[in-house]
């Protein structure tokens, strides 16, 4: 199982953080970070219930992160094993994480997929999302993996929407031109765009459309290459 104890700094004070696997015990506290993460108009549904949280440390308990600072829960972040095609990358949300329940996981699956990664808004500015990025990759390359993937969402496209196609929009932010809350981060952890999916999440801000984002495992030579990871 995993855990990893550092410090994430408050300005210039370093605080202490602990980085681990989320437990029964602990879903009280990871319902709250989404409550919390999400508010409207984010749908409330979306949110984690107790089931798929169960499915989380069942299914897939590498898979199911929590960053703790000075003993509080502050964050989450869960994934899933699945068997990706780079040649036919579409797909929604929904299917590809079994709304959330991940009874699809695949134990022999080549990528790992985020399902979910979210972190109180008192405590965003300590970092704690990229550490569980980071965190996260060590899973990918622990397990031999070839990426990590998931959906971006894209919550300031509906400000752009009448100026630009979501293609446009993604462009603009990789280069710098705009900033968005969710891509721009998850260009700064490493992650780098795929595609814009159509549809992918019931999301007003997004338009529904997520930006496909991966990250490659350094250690893993292509399958061309080598024929596994």
């Amino acid at each position: 199982m995993y855990r990893k104890e550092f410090y994430v700094f408050d300005q210039d004070r370093p605080v202490p953080a602990v980085i681990r696997n989320y437990e029964e015990k602990d879903f009280p506290g990871l319902i709250c970070v989404q409550q919390e993460s999400f508010p409207p108009p984010f749908p409330s549904e979306l949110w984690w219930n107790a089931e798929q949280l169960h499915n989380h440390v069942t299914l897939f308990p590498e898979g199911a992160l929590c960053i703790e600072v000075n003993g509080e829960i502050a964050g989450s972040m869960t994934g899933l094993l699945v068997d990706a095609d780079p040649n036919h990358p579409d797909h929604t949300w929904e299917d590809i994480t079994d709304n959330g329940y991940i009874r699809n996981h695949n134990p022999n699956g080549n990528t790992l997929y985020v399902v979910d990664i979210s972190v109180r808004p008192t405590y965003r500015k300590l970092g704690l999302g990229k550490w569980l990025m980071l965190s996260m990759y060590d899973v990918v390359v622990h397990k031999g993996l070839e990426r990590l993937l998931g959906g971006g969402r894209m919550p300031g496209y509906h400000k752009k929407a009448n100026e630009m196609t979501p293609e446009q929009y993604l462009e603009a932010v990789v280069k710098g031109e705009l900033k968005d809350p969710v891509i721009t981060f998850l260009l700064r952890c490493g992650r780098t765009p795929v595609q814009v999916v159509p549809n992918y999440l019931e999301d007003e801000e997004s338009c529904n459309y997520g930006t496909l984002m991966e990250w490659k495992n350094p250690f893993c030579l292509s399958i061309t290459e080598q024929g596994e990871c």
